[in-house]
């Protein structure tokens, strides 16, 4: 069944007039409107003048004396009121305008998390419903989105920019069905996720990689770097049960990649749920301690660390010798160069099985 589309006016009409129009038919004044409904003639002219709302009380003595319904009194005040507070809503969001400049909106709306187009103001109330807020100067208030406000300011970080990469990164993960958290599932798991660093393009490992980590509750996000974040990945929860692994793919060695997946997984593992990990800017000292934690969590986990001092104490880092040992851990000989490269013990010039991912 079709039914009439309803046409809403955004003019503001005070229901006083429409009062005043009532009064002109009957041959009312106000001074004797006022007088039988035993309110002062002030209130009245208040009414009439949109200054005094139209309560139910005063609607059901207006239908007594003019005799038109209350219901439409109060019908007419209510939507005076709703388009009043929508134009000085509209008038607040001029305001924020002038914040738009630092929100990467292009980059959100080729993610379709937000409304392509060039009008300030429909661009306010997009990142308004994408955010979840009221207003955008109320962002920092939010308690998910502090993280990314209290950021370090070294590298002209733009927070704005982070905090959007951070939702965005939230809404998607609510995208992915996952089971539900389990460690100790995942701990016994993490040498299927290993042996994904030997596949050689992400078509071929991806799609296998965000299946595992979504039965362990484990939502893997990978959208593009926003500039000025200065971000590789992140690490926070979603749900008591859902955590979310952002990746950035700032950069695209294949080395890095894992590297800072592990480094994710490590703070799942490791710490608290209440907590927003972000990489890639300098962290706070009380960030640091499990910073470094996740580090070793992830070094030990792809290069056992008995076997790395093994291959150390040979003195052999030679191509030959970094197939052989990759091969016999079972890992992409790339992430061994690289670590080696983290520990000065090969220049950054030699790039021995270290390649660059190619993302679509």
């Amino acid at each position: 069944m079709m039914t009439e589309p309803q046409i809403v006016s955004d003019l503001a009409i005070p229901p006083g007039e429409y009062l005043e129009e009532v009064l002109e038919d009957i041959g009312l004044t106000q001074a004797e409107l006022a007088r039988r409904m035993g309110r002062p003639s002030q209130a009245i002219n208040e009414i009439v003048k949109g200054e005094k709302s139209i309560t139910p009380e005063t609607a059901i003595q207006l239908e007594k004396v003019v005799g038109v319904p209350a219901y439409i009194w109060s019908s007419l005040e209510a939507e005076y009121r709703l388009i009043r507070a929508s134009q000085i809503e509209a008038e607040v969001a001029k305001e924020e305008e002038s914040l738009l400049g630092s929100f990467p909106y292009s980059k959100l709306g080729k993610l379709g998390l937000v409304e392509k187009t060039r009008i300030p103001l429909s661009k306010v109330q997009s990142l308004r419903r994408f955010f979840g807020v009221s207003s955008l100067f109320n962002l920092k208030e939010v308690r998910e989105y502090r993280p990314a406000f209290r950021q370090s300011s070294d590298n002209d970080i733009n927070h704005e920019a982070l905090v959007s990469w951070l939702r965005a990164g939230a809404v998607l993960a609510n995208e992915i069905d996952c089971q539900k958290f389990d460690k100790d599932i995942l701990f016994s798991n993490i040498k299927n996720i290993r042996a994904l660093t030997l596949k050689h393009e992400p078509s071929e490992f991806f799609p296998e990689l965000k299946r595992i980590l979504s039965q362990f509750g484990i939502a893997l996000v990978v959208i593009p770097h926003f500039k000025k974040t200065y971000t590789t990945g992140a690490t926070f929860w979603v749900k008591k049960d859902k955590a979310v692994i952002m990746m950035s793919l700032r950069g695209s060695w294949a080395d890095v990649f894992w590297f800072s997946l592990f480094h994710e997984l490590g703070h799942i593992l490791l710490h608290d749920k209440r907590h927003t990990f972000l990489e890639g800017s300098k962290p706070s000292p009380e960030w640091e301690r499990q910073e470094d934690e996740a580090d070793e969590f992830s070094q030990k986990t792809l290069i056992p660390a008995n076997e790395f001092q093994k291959f150390k104490d040979n003195y052999d880092f030679s191509a030959s010798s970094i197939r052989k040992f990759s091969h016999y851990i079972g890992i992409a000989p790339g992430i061994i160069t690289g670590r080696l490269q983290h520990e000065k013990i090969l220049p950054y010039t030699c790039h021995t099985g270290r390649i660059r991912y190619k993302w679509k």
